[in-house]
């Protein structure tokens, strides 16, 4: 499986620049790929201000991915503010190219930030299959909780989406 990772300035919630910027960088691409991964909140950056950048799961956002998943034949995963029954979750979707879905809302909530105060915790992981690959999906403080992210349902990937700030990054030169 040929995986691009994308990531990108902030533009601190701007959901159309967001994808503006996400669907040029995406048409660049000039090799067959499988699979795109965007960043954690990749239309907002990770923002504690839910109402201005939320979004539906039929939102403008959503069929924008399903129109680009279809166009370029391939699956893009990231996650974004997304409402549900009054509950704001930060939610990472896996689009395939059929522009069918599967989504995992994040468990745990970086509490240091107030994210706890402001999203609702998801509470299941899933194990996405595609192209033969069994992938388990999560998102940026799912890493410090090691037991959540055990192999008990005998995925072949472990795939993390983050925002890290320059400032927590520790060197790392893959944060955004």
């Amino acid at each position: 499986m040929k995986v691009t990772l994308i990531q990108a300035p902030l533009v601190w919630e701007n959901p159309q620049s967001k994808r503006d910027y996400f669907e040029v960088k995406i048409l660049e691409i000039t090799s067959a790929v499988n699979l795109i991964v965007l960043p954690e909140m990749f239309t907002s950056g990770f923002t504690m201000n839910p109402e201005r950048v939320v979004e539906a799961m039929d939102g403008v956002t959503m069929l924008w991915l399903q129109a680009l998943t279809k166009a370029n034949n391939c699956a893009i995963t990231g996650s974004l503010v997304i409402k549900e029954e009054g509950n704001y979750y930060n939610r990472l979707v896996f689009v395939f190219p059929s522009g069918d879905l599967q989504f995992y809302d994040k468990r745990h909530l970086f509490s240091l930030a107030g994210e706890d105060k402001v999203y609702t915790s998801g509470n299941q992981k899933i194990v996405v299959n595609y192209l033969g690959w069994k992938i388990c999906p999560l998102i940026c403080y799912d890493l410090r909780f090691p037991v959540f992210s055990s192999n008990h349902e005998d995925y072949d990937l472990l795939l993390y989406v983050d925002s890290w700030a320059k400032i927590r990054n520790n060197g790392f030169t893959g944060a955004n």
